[in-house]
């Protein structure tokens, strides 16, 4: 059974609201956030749910707040993006640090697309984060074996002659020329389309808080630059960056984003932006 607290807290959140929800401690110090595409019927799930870690948490909860999103694509990156900036305690499965790392595609002296990790820097647009230089490289490490990459183009072997992978032959050839660039260069496309949004501007037009708004999120050259909300006639280049909160790309809002979007049963409707 409810306790009675939870139950004012509980009644005091209207139905059907989709957005993102604080649970905090005595002191304000967040130590849980979630998303729901109704609050009200999630937080009683939260507090009448008996399991190891959902009494462990009402035992220090004491008061809830929430943000009204309007639809569950916005939810599902405000959620992500909250949950990186106050790291509370029961979200531990979801947690990540600042992003300091990038992978950049760039094109080498050859002709072949190489896919290159080193520290962000805000005047290049990277393609995706990660939080350290060792979670780069594991998964560069990954990519480069899947798609049959070269260790050596993407930076992962240095070496003035042929990789190690090519004495082995799981390498094609491409660190000596050997390998065509454009059957190389297929390869890691296909990495970049399976995996990111098209490189294109775009917006992703949703449901907004309520009937007179539509939720957008800002798509710019493939790359997730952030949300806001506006009336249902703004339609414009100009007028959408206005409204728009930026935000910082990284691997959880593409995947956030690709997933959502495949999911849908009928197309979220999204237009390339007119200048």
């Amino acid at each position: 059974m409810l306790q009675e607290k939870f139950l004012a807290i509980i009644d005091a959140v209207p139905p059907g609201i989709t957005g993102v929800y604080y649970i905090s401690d005595e002191n304000d110090r967040l130590i849980y956030i979630g998303k729901s595409n109704d609050i009200r019927k999630r937080l009683y799930q939260h507090f009448s749910n008996t399991t190891r870690k959902s009494q462990r948490m009402q035992q220090r909860a004491h008061a809830v707040a929430y943000e009204n999103m309007g639809n569950e694509l916005m939810a599902l990156l405000r959620e992500s993006e909250k949950i990186k900036e106050h790291q509370p305690i029961f979200n531990r499965a979801q947690r990540r640090s600042i992003f300091l790392w990038g992978l950049y595609l760039e094109q080498d002296e050859h002709g072949y697309n190489a896919l290159i990790l080193r520290k962000l820097r805000k005047e290049e647009r990277e393609i995706t984060a990660f939080t350290s230089k060792a979670e780069g490289r594991e998964r560069l490490f990954q990519i480069t074996e899947k798609y049959q990459l070269c260790q050596k183009i993407n930076g992962l072997y240095p070496t003035n002659q042929h990789c190690f992978q090519y004495s082995i032959r799981t390498c094609k050839g491409a660190c000596i020329q050997k390998e065509s660039t454009q059957t190389y260069n297929a390869r890691v496309k296909a990495y970049v389309d399976e995996n990111f949004l098209p490189p294109i501007d775009q917006t992703i037009l949703l449901e907004g808080r309520d009937e007179n708004e539509k939720g957008v999120v800002w798509i710019e050259n493939g790359i997730y630059r952030g949300y806001g909300f506006c009336g249902k006639e703004v339609d414009t280049k100009r007028e959408i960056h206005s409204i728009i909160n930026p935000k910082s790309e990284n691997r959880d809002t593409q995947r956030l984003i690709k997933g959502y979007l495949r999911k849908q049963h009928s197309p979220v409707q999204s237009f390339e932006i007119d200048q």
